[in-house]
């Protein structure tokens, strides 16, 4: 038995203005590749198939050439819903796709038996039991419970998690033991689990109060597919529980990392070989940091790097002056060059910029309100979701402090 797990493909995402359709089109002819080659029983794309609740005609276009050139190598399909994805936009197609061996698993608010899936090989037998757990919404396994603390809540969101994860395995189980079938129990998921690494693409899940989810959560099965996070990586050091990561660069921080999909190779129940499969990038891209001068010189060089197609840029400006006319010079830098610059930046020094305050007044003259502001003062919420992301730390904070000086009445 083989699967290729695969998450966060995002289809139909708008980068700074820019359309992925080609790059997606060339990953999904690559991967569809890979699985000829390989042979492969199973994909599972782990959740956030489409990058909104309304993707675009030309995402769904995607989505469903994907299945029906997938059924030419008669290959099963299984599709979970991420925290992206509408589940109304996959339910509606859902039962279309059952007919081409596609599986879709939109949300957790059905029987806890619809989301145990027997997948069958290449020659008919059952080949893995699936516990298909997609992205889970607090609604769907949780009743609010009134005058609870926000760490009872936390706790309880957690649990019933824990719970409905076991519950599917339990069945999956019982499953495998009726059938008497010597076969793996893959389990899947789209959350965030406790100390991976994020990307800035990745925008924070705050299931309820629940701000990831502790890896010993996680029934025991044989090999555990995880989306959300998309740089590829282990669960606490474990091999057989992983995030794929997203197959093709949703921020530019993810240049730093390789895009893979996984294959996963079983021999009855046993798991003979995980592989990470790198995925090619499909729309050159690149970071430049300097002064002006540097970049005069790295940037044609980028450019004559890939001469059949433009190349997208990140720039980030090192200057101890305040440049008003930045955007003028960096235009002229790229003219007559294919290049795309999306994302300009000025690279500042917000420790320096610290020390230097730090220097004229002492703690005793703040507040922790001052105290956190001029911490948050030292990170870069430059874009959209950084800046999102720092209202929720702010909210966070807000509350905290609000419930230490709760404790500290008399």
């Amino acid at each position: 038995m083989k699967l290729l797990h695969t998450s966060d493909w995002h289809l139909g995402q708008s980068f700074f203005t820019k359309t992925r359709k080609d790059e997606h089109q060339a990953f999904i002819a690559w991967l569809l590749e890979q699985v000829r080659i390989e042979q492969v029983d199973l994909v599972i794309i782990a959740g956030d198939i489409f990058d909104t609740g309304t993707p675009p005609s030309y995402a769904r276009e995607l989505y469903n050439q994907f299945v029906v050139e997938l059924q030419k190598s008669r290959c099963s399909l299984l599709v979970l819903g991420g925290n992206h994805d509408a589940v109304a936009v996959l339910n509606e197609s859902r039962q279309l796709l059952a007919c081409l061996n596609t599986y879709v698993v939109a949300s957790t608010d059905l029987p806890p038996s619809d989301q145990v899936i027997p997948v069958h090989k290449k020659d008919g037998t059952v080949g893995a039991i699936v516990c298909a757990v997609p992205f889970i919404r607090a609604k769907d396994v949780l009743q609010s419970t009134a005058g609870a603390s926000g760490l009872e809540k936390r706790q309880a969101l957690g649990d019933a998690i824990k719970q409905h994860y076991q519950q599917v395995y339990q069945l999956a189980v019982e499953m495998r033991h009726q059938q008497a079938l010597d076969v793996p129990i893959i389990a899947t998921g789209h959350l965030t689990a406790l100390g991976v690494s994020q990307s800035e693409s990745v925008r924070d899940i705050y299931i309820g109060t629940l701000d990831g989810f502790a890896a010993e959560g996680f029934p025991p099965a044989d090999y555990i597919a995880l989306g959300h996070i998309h740089r590829p990586q282990k669960v606490a050091k474990t091999a057989h529980i992983r995030y794929s990561g997203s197959p093709i660069p949703l921020s530019f921080d993810e240049l730093n990392t390789e895009k893979q999909v996984v294959l996963v190779e079983f021999a009855g129940r046993e798991c003979k070989q995980i592989t990470p499969i790198a995925v090619p990038l499909f729309q050159p891209m690149q970071v430049l940091r300097g002064d002006l001068a540097t970049l005069a010189k790295t940037i044609p060089e980028s450019a004559a790097a890939h001469p059949e197609q433009s190349v997208w840029l990140c720039l980030e400006v090192a200057s101890e002056d305040y440049l008003p006319d930045l955007q003028q010079r960096v235009q002229h830098l790229i003219t007559g060059l294919n290049v795309d610059v999306l994302q300009l930046r000025r690279l500042r020094n917000p420790q320096r910029q610290a020390l230097t305050a730090a220097q004229q007044e002492t703690l005793a003259e703040l507040t922790p309100q001052q105290v956190f502001a001029k911490r948050l003062q030292m990170e870069d919420f430059s874009d959209e979701i950084a800046q999102a992301r720092r209202d929720r730390i702010q909210q966070h904070f807000s509350q905290l402090l609000a419930a230490l000086e709760v404790e500290r009445t008399p």
